[in-house]
């Protein structure tokens, strides 16, 4: 698998394009209830503009104070971006919904994505509620504090164990989802359990309801630790989807009394058997639980070892 898409909703709210030449008025009466997504394609960025020359004509637009969701497309620049985003805090007053780097396959690879420091958009914007941010390198938040954010998803096909780490030392109180795509080793992945623990053994965030550790290549060690940790009797959503899960990690979730406390559990793209998927579809039906194990992928034999891919990684 890999992004091919752009982003259709963010927060629940459907995204459109908005381009030059265009009023924020005329793509939504009501410019609070979608999202508007400002990119620069490849085309674009050989011309003169930049994507904050777009924005800095979105800006100017005189509904853009009713705006509550921007997704930003562009894979360059984004210290400068994020930069430009801060100064327009006052001219974006209810801005609640942002993607920072919605970018497709064809147009980057996300190993390519170079990210940022983003701790300042902690400050600048109090409103905040989703923030979701593509590419690992570079990436930091910094010490994060911020009393209204409910869902943080950070995608990656190699996320640094030092992000992670700014993760679980963050003051969220109002945190209910959380989705980290920690990827694989030779596109920067280096988190341990270790890292993890936090998440699974303390209560950093209080009322966390969805919990996604997906596109992991030590997906087996993450479904025996959590198979014990407290984590799963607070949350109702556990998504270890995309990774390298197989028959160890799923045995340790079959064995697990506290996954009764789920509503959903999402392991698709996964290596497990067919054996294994039945007795985890059985266990589901059981406990009520709704189990998706679409993409049942089958391992590449390398000299008599079995090799797993993250469905993310370039």
């Amino acid at each position: 698998m890999t992004i091919e898409e752009h982003a259709t909703t963010v927060a629940g709210k459907p995204v459109v394009d908005w381009q030059i030449g265009t009023d924020i008025a005329t793509i939504s009466p009501d410019p609070a209830e979608v999202v508007y997504a400002i990119r620069l394609g490849y085309e674009e960025s050989q011309t003169f503009y930049k994507w904050t020359d777009k924005f800095a004509i979105f800006l100017n637009d005189p509904a853009v104070h009713q705006v509550t969701g921007i997704v930003v497309g562009s894979w360059d620049e984004l210290d400068v971006i994020v930069a430009a985003l801060v100064a327009a805090r006052d001219r974006l007053p209810h801005l609640t919904a942002l993607f920072l780097g919605d970018i497709i396959r064809e147009e980057y690879e996300i190993s390519w994505i170079t990210q940022t420091d983003v701790s300042s958009l902690f400050t600048a914007y109090p409103n905040l509620e989703h923030l979701r941010l593509r590419g690992g390198n570079g990436l930091s938040l910094g010490r994060v504090r911020h009393e209204r954010l409910t869902s943080l998803i950070i995608e990656s096909g190699g996320l640094p164990a030092s992000v992670l780490q700014e993760v679980t030392t963050a003051t969220l109180p109002a945190l209910e989802h959380l989705e980290l795509w920690l990827g694989d080793e030779e596109y920067g992945a280096n988190t341990t359990i270790d890292d993890i623990a936090p998440l699974l053994f303390q209560n950093p965030f209080p009322n966390l309801r969805y919990l996604g550790l997906r596109n992991s290549e030590i997906a087996d060690e993450i479904a025996f630790a959590i198979a014990q940790a407290p984590v799963l009797q607070r949350i109702t959503v556990l998504d270890l989807s995309l990774g390298t899960l197989g028959d160890v990690g799923a045995a340790a979730l079959l064995e697990s009394a506290a996954l009764a406390h789920l509503e959903q559990l999402d392991l698709h793209h996964h290596f497990c058997s067919t054996g294994v998927m039945k007795q985890l579809a059985e266990m589901g039906q059981r406990l009520g639980i709704t189990i998706d194990l679409d993409e049942q992928m089958e391992a590449d034999i390398d000299d008599g070892d079995e090799m797993r891919f993250v469905a993310v990684s370039e």
